[in-house]
């Protein structure tokens, strides 16, 4: 086999696109796209026969570090058949000879490998498949371990739903919860449809209420523009935005006030009976509502107009797959569910256009009441997608010394960035 460097798109695609372990994060786009908005220098290399056939690809992204250092950073790669010992290790061996002659200190890989996944009931599909861990260790590779939250470079636990079912079995894997979210957003009209790149603000400013809220730090908005323009290139990403309609809403709930009223009316003044005496003050309870809830709706309506988009997410497909990449909501207006009928929606439509795996692109594994993030956790659990878990990081160490600097430093220096980032946004 012979290593091959700056392989051309058509070819490095062609390969990539046919594999089972195919992932947007080693595509040709996302290089271009890293390379714009990541500062980082994409290499497509790999491994092929005399015969000029493919065997093995990886997205290299170079990191340049002081004194003309650099490192890997291979997203959910390398593709290429990790049964085959000795692909891997002559892949291996290949990448530590250019890695060194880039002066590379590390290279890390994170697979899309499966360690273990269960069912939405609980059922294991995939225990213990540490296999491929103890080769990569016998490798020379370094396993960062087994993190329990987003410590690492991509999430190490998520949700995937197997597309392969009927609508119907997909739909009936919904907790009993969303379908009752859903049926009530139907109930409010909530309207869900496909943007294009005139909605990016509109995006942008929900996830920015979203990262206020949940206390994360998100991205600038030319950095979703330049996602949105560079993907849809060769490939398909797509924006969800969930929508209501307020005079639609007020009208409706006007219509239910009206009916409330009259029935309380057509009860006796006086000498109730003890079930008329609770009806009439179960109506009266519900009248109570709908009037604040009327009153509510017209003041919002004041503030930001007859129609809002309340949830818009970023979906980005990629050969047979599609990843729910970002997600942003408003803080107003959660009683109509607009989030749950934007998920159901996409999931539908991913599911019509015969994708094979829809995922969620992220959860946890610490599972205990207490963490912050469970309710992230609890939320996608809830559309009964598989919960799967992945092998992890590995680095591949090539200068030992500055691997035990940059690890070292480097992270409270990112730290510090963050915090004054996220300073600066908020001044906004």
């Amino acid at each position: 086999m012979k290593f091959v460097n700056n392989i051309a798109k058509e070819k490095y695609e062609s390969f990539l696109q046919k594999q089972e372990k195919s992932h947007f994060l080693q595509s040709y786009a996302w290089g271009e796209f890293a390379k714009k908005e990541k500062n980082v220098i994409p290499h497509y290399v790999g491994l092929e026969d005399n015969k000029g056939n493919l065997h093995a690809t990886a997205l290299l992204l170079e990191k340049k570090l002081p004194f003309k250092y650099c490192y890997f950073y291979i997203p959910r790669g390398f593709i290429l058949d990790y049964e085959n010992k000795n692909i891997l290790k002559e892949f291996t061996e290949s990448l530590k000879k250019f890695a060194k002659s880039k002066k590379a200190i590390f290279f890390k890989i994170d697979p899309d490998i499966i360690l273990n996944s269960e069912d939405t009931f609980g059922n294991k599909l995939i225990e213990n498949n540490n296999q491929i861990i103890k080769i990569l260790k016998q490798l020379g590779y370094k396993h960062l371990g087994f993190t329990k939250n987003f410590e690492t470079m991509q999430p190490r636990y998520t949700f995937r739903i197997n597309m392969d079912k009927p609508w119907e079995e997909i739909e009936k894997n919904f907790s009993k919860t969303t379908k009752q979210r859903i049926k009530k957003a139907e109930d409010f009209e909530v309207e869900v449809k496909i943007g294009t790149e005139k909605d990016i603000s509109t995006f942008y400013h929900l996830m920015i209420l979203t990262e206020n809220r949940k206390d994360f730090i998100t991205h600038n908005e030319q950095y979703y523009k330049s996602l949105y323009e560079i993907w849809n290139q060769d490939h398909s990403c797509n924006i969800f935005l969930g929508s209501v309609d307020l005079e639609k809403i007020i009208q409706k709930q006007t219509v239910i006030q009206n009916e409330l009223e009259k029935e309380i009316t057509q009860l006796p003044k006086e000498n109730l009976s003890k079930s008329q005496n609770t009806k009439k003050h179960e109506l009266e309870k519900r009248l109570d509502k709908i009037k604040l809830d009327i009153t509510r709706y017209q003041e919002i309506q004041k503030n930001y107009g007859n129609h809002i988009v309340l949830s818009a997410h970023f979906i980005i497909e990629y050969a047979n797959k599609a990843w729910v990449l970002y997600a942003g909501n408003h803080n107003i207006l959660t009683d109509t569910y607009t989030n749950y009928e934007t998920y159901k929606e996409h999931i539908k439509y991913y599911h019509d256009k015969k994708i094979k795996i829809y995922d969620q692109f992220g959860t946890i594994g610490d599972l205990r009441q207490e963490n912050p993030l469970i309710g992230l956790h609890e939320f996608k659990k809830k559309f009964g997608g598989d919960y799967v878990e992945f092998t992890g990081e590995f680095d591949y160490i090539t200068n030992k010394p500055m691997y035990f600097i940059f690890t070292k430093l480097v992270p409270i220096y990112r730290n510090l960035i963050k915090n004054i980032a996220k300073k600066k946004r908020g001044q906004k």
